[in-house]
């Protein structure tokens, strides 16, 4: 099994990078492979509602010069995902923000029941809204998202810091052997019981 962590910081081995690299870790002895990839310091476009994607081979971007649809694809095919972004104003990072505005868009179809999972970090305050803001992706793919024991926000501001958060450190830690055990609940079940049935998309617009 493989998981793709994406890390959302512009800073190359920061406070997101470690933590993303201790999740990792967990998820490696548990025999998971993970793939960590850096994109926040790419210069990535947002997303511009062309509805190229609908119907492109693969429903790739439009965009094809950054690595977007790489990366997208790499998390298709990918058992599980974690998504990790620093806190910026009390949410997401902007090019991480572009980032899955893209993937999710040209992709949510592909990620229903894989397991997924997010991670902030904050110097002080607002990682809760950057945890959330991450999981309104996850939740709207409809991807499977393992417990943990609190919010999975780590708290650190200069380099290494956020090592100093024991509570913060433990709660993701859990979180991975969370996400490992789910992985393979889900990798077993899928062999004996299908997933569930899926109706066609009903859409309703509120304004006519």
């Amino acid at each position: 099994m493989k998981v793709i962590a994406i890390n959302g910081s512009p800073r190359k081995d920061g406070n997101t990078s470690q933590v993303l690299k201790i999740m990792a870790d967990e998820l490696e002895g548990q025999g998971i492979e993970v793939e960590i990839i850096q994109i926040g310091h790419l210069d990535i476009h947002g997303c511009i509602g062309c509805g190229y994607c609908y119907d492109s081979e693969e429903n790739q971007c439009v965009f094809k010069k950054d690595p977007v649809n790489k990366i997208a694809k790499k998390m298709r095919e990918a058992d599980g995902f974690i998504l990790g972004s620093p806190t910026y104003y009390a949410g997401i990072a902007g090019t991480m923000k572009s980032f899955l505005d893209r993937v999710f868009y040209t992709s949510s179809g592909y990620f229903r029941y894989k397991v997924a999972t997010s991670v902030s970090v904050v110097r002080r305050a607002g990682g809760v809204d950057t945890a959330h803001q991450l999981n309104n992706y996850l939740n709207l793919a409809e991807t499977v998202i393992p417990p943990s024991q609190y919010w999975t926000a780590a708290y650190g501001a200069a380099k290494g810091e956020v090592l100093e958060d024991k509570e913060g450190i433990q709660t993701i830690r859990k979180n991975a052997r969370s996400m490992a055990w789910l992985l393979k609940v889900i990798d077993a079940g899928k062999k004996e019981i299908p997933f569930p049935a899926e109706d066609k998309r009903v859409w309703t617009n509120f304004v006519r």
